[in-house]
């Protein structure tokens, strides 16, 4: 990836500090986008270092995430969607995937990045079925009571919640396991919550990658064990086939079979009855 793609010769959006990275331009540079500052490529290399195929645990991601919601929306009927640490645009946006099998779905994004809400709005100005907030996830309430959430998603009606690579970059002070607990709260009968994170399957990778989160300049990044991720689907229902590696939660003929960070990443989508 060429340094000089980027956004430091456009207008800095306001409120922006360009001296501290963004998870949400670290991930679009990892991915191979453009939406990105000289400071996120810095804290990049820090991860190519550690595990130089870190754009292929991205592409993971972004891979189980397309699966799950073409299956939320084709098998399991769901048509309202609120996703959350959505991260800047990119290539298979959840509301491109949700349409092409049935344009009704709604959608809200959420992401505590100004960028994401500037290009996403910028994005989505004709789209009446899909917009995008600032939020935080840490703060599940004022999320929900976002006067765009409750005109979008009618929560007595099933609907779905997205925390895809997402709860990995809240520290353990930071109370992951309460706010997943606040999310399945929310959720109505019927709904579903999906649950996507870096793991710490006790290989040495997983741990210089955590390194290189921690302390590479971007200060967060946990990578979780199997049981540590268990505990984020308390209080639902996992869908077949449970608690998996990323690529092996219902893969399709797009799902690699030779991912070099196949151990790295565990999903999961859960159920409430």
């Amino acid at each position: 990836m060429s340094d000089d793609r980027g956004l430091d010769d456009a207008p800095a959006i306001p409120d922006v500090d360009l001296t501290r990275p963004s998870i949400a331009r670290v991930y679009d540079y990892v991915l191979g986008g453009k939406d990105h500052y000289e400071i996120d490529r810095q804290v990049s290399a820090a991860l190519f270092r550690a595990v130089p195929e870190t754009s292929q645990l991205a592409l993971d991601n972004r891979n189980h995430l397309r699966r799950a919601v073409t299956w939320l929306v084709r098998e399991a009927g769901i048509r309202q969607i609120l996703d959350l640490g959505s991260g800047l645009p990119t290539a298979g946006n959840v509301h491109a995937i949700a349409h092409a099998v049935d344009p009704s779905v709604r959608v809200v994004y959420v992401d505590i990045d100004p960028i994401v809400l500037a290009h996403g709005r910028a994005l989505l100005e004709d789209d009446e079925t899909t917009t995008v907030i600032l939020g935080d996830i840490r703060d599940i309430d004022a999320v929900f009571d976002h006067p765009a959430v409750r005109s979008m998603i009618d929560t007595t009606q099933p609907f779905a919640v997205l925390a895809a690579s997402i709860l990995h970059h809240l520290s353990d002070d930071e109370d992951p396991y309460g706010v997943a607990a606040s999310i399945t709260a929310k959720l109505s009968p019927g709904s579903y919550a999906l649950f996507s994170n870096f793991l710490d399957d006790d290989e040495p990778r997983a741990k210089a990658l955590e390194r290189a989160f921690l302390d590479g300049g971007l200060g967060t990044g946990r990578f979780r064990t199997w049981a540590e991720q268990q505990r984020f689907f308390e209080g639902l229902e996992l869908v077949e086939p449970g608690l998996t590696y990323a690529n092996d939660w219902r893969p399709d003929d797009q799902t690699p079979t030779d991912s070099p960070t196949h151990t790295l990443y565990a999903a999961g989508v859960g159920r409430k009855a």
